[in-house]
């Protein structure tokens, strides 16, 4: 008897022919769960795996909290679309997980990624660059004083006339009234517009 509990304790114990070995070590497994994560980042996919009741089985439910991993900075290096690892935390509350089952809620979070993709740039600006130094108010006591308002004064602070030789704000080399035709788009529209509805 004592044999056949030795012999039940040797096949318990994983010997080297009975271990797992990935071909590849771990590569494939690892590009497929990047691109899960990855795609986690598109609400609509989002929408989908609730509208398909993914959400509803608790292996799914613990892949998502497995995939976590990927907030790490070992692997957060290797992401694409930082929004997905926003939306994995977000997935694991599950009133969260029952509201992206909505058409109007998968537009909300799908409007708010695209107005924080337009304005991420000039809000980020505003914390990193340093604010210039408030002006400083000259105190009245500082000020110089004002000469009384007589004929002189106003002679001396009134400018002097423009000579002729001044240059003209038109572009050199166009004589006025150009027979070049203009390159604006705007105007072209507007004027087929309102010929179309003078033939008329």
């Amino acid at each position: 008897m004592a044999s056949t509990k030795e012999s039940d304790n040797a096949s318990d114990t994983p010997s080297p022919k009975n271990v797992y070995k990935d071909p590849d070590d771990g590569r494939q497994r690892f590009l497929l769960e990047l691109e899960f994560v990855q795609c986690l980042a598109n609400p609509t996919y989002i929408h989908y795996l609730a509208q398909n009741r993914y959400f509803e089985d608790e292996a799914f439910i613990g892949y998502l909290k497995y995939l976590q991993y990927w907030q790490r900075p070992e692997y957060i290096k290797f992401i694409m679309y930082p929004h997905c690892l926003y939306f994995l935390e977000l997935l694991q509350n599950a009133n969260f997980r029952n509201a992206m089952a909505h058409p109007a809620n998968k537009e909300v979070a799908h409007r708010q990624q695209f107005f924080f993709w337009k304005n991420y740039r000039n809000n980020r600006l505003k914390f990193i660059l340093p604010k210039p130094p408030p002006e400083e108010v000259p105190t009245p006591a500082a000020a110089p004083p004002q000469l009384p308002l007589s004929a002189s004064n106003i002679a001396m602070t009134t400018a002097p006339p423009a000579s002729a030789s001044a240059p003209s704000p038109r572009p050199y080399g166009l004589p006025s009234g150009s027979a070049l035709a203009k390159n604006d788009m705007r105007n072209s529209g507007i004027d087929r517009r309102k010929r179309k509805h003078e033939r008329v």
